[in-house]
């Protein structure tokens, strides 16, 4: 926590706002470290909220089924996989990935732990039919619960580097050697193209024939930029 200490300030904000809105019980995991302490957590939480509420006819049955529900390529497979990883000392039984849509369908029972015995149901990542607006569009799409085509790698880079300029996170401007901060995506990606070599050679036609000339790939230097930032390249981001 030492290191990020504005970054787990800006959690405990979020975690705020969530009690006043009536939400309880959150939990913060990172589900892709081989070892985190708070999915030992889960299990006996979930268990404590399921006894604390009535069962109807399914008081004596220990055993516990649920379902893991959220948007898509939020890391529901991934915390399924993690609780087998912890209790079960098993290997990942989902499918995962770093886009939205690897999860098409509702799986069989996954079982996760054994004392109390517990089985999840893995599925499709939803979205609300509407979304509010279109910056919560955007912070969706540059988070990947969107498939970037959808709406376009160059529209979500322009995005990324709004956000980062407006939060005063310049770490891009060292990464990819540019001289100073820039507010103009062509330019950004021409940079990022140059230096990762992402060019390609087209034929243009001039009045005195046809020339082969060198441009920058931007649909791939726009997903390295996004890439980055997704991987956490670019620093400790809150788009909230």
């Amino acid at each position: 926590m030492p290191e990020y200490p504005f970054f787990f300030f800006l959690l405990h904000q979020y975690y705020s706002t969530l009690e006043k809105k009536g939400v309880r019980n959150v939990l913060f995991t990172d589900c892709l470290r081989q070892r985190d302490e708070n999915i030992k957590r889960l299990v006996p939480m979930v268990v404590e909220i399921i006894e604390s509420t009535p069962r109807f006819n399914r008081d004596e049955n220990t055993n516990y089924c649920l379902m893991v529900i959220g948007v898509p390529n939020v890391g529901k497979s991934s915390l399924i996989n993690a609780l087998r990883r912890t209790y079960l000392k098993k290997g990942r039984a989902s499918r995962v990935g770093g886009e939205p849509g690897i999860t098409k369908a509702v799986l069989t029972k996954i079982q996760v732990c054994e004392r109390p015995i517990m089985h999840l149901l893995d599925t499709p990542g939803v979205l609300p039919p509407k979304i509010e607006s279109v910056e919560t569009g955007m912070k969706l799409a540059l988070c990947g619960t969107i498939l970037d085509h959808l709406v376009g790698e160059d529209v979500i880079a322009d995005y990324l580097l709004y956000s980062l300029n407006r939060l005063g996170n310049f770490s891009y401007v060292e990464k990819y050697s540019l001289q100073e901060p820039c507010d103009d995506i062509k330019d950004v990606l021409k940079r990022i193209a140059v230096k990762l070599g992402k060019t390609q050679r087209v034929k243009a036609i001039t009045g005195v024939g046809n020339i082969t000339i060198t441009v920058p790939n931007y649909t791939a230097a726009a997903y390295d930029f996004i890439r980055a930032f997704r991987k956490g390249e670019l620093g400790q981001v809150m788009l909230d």
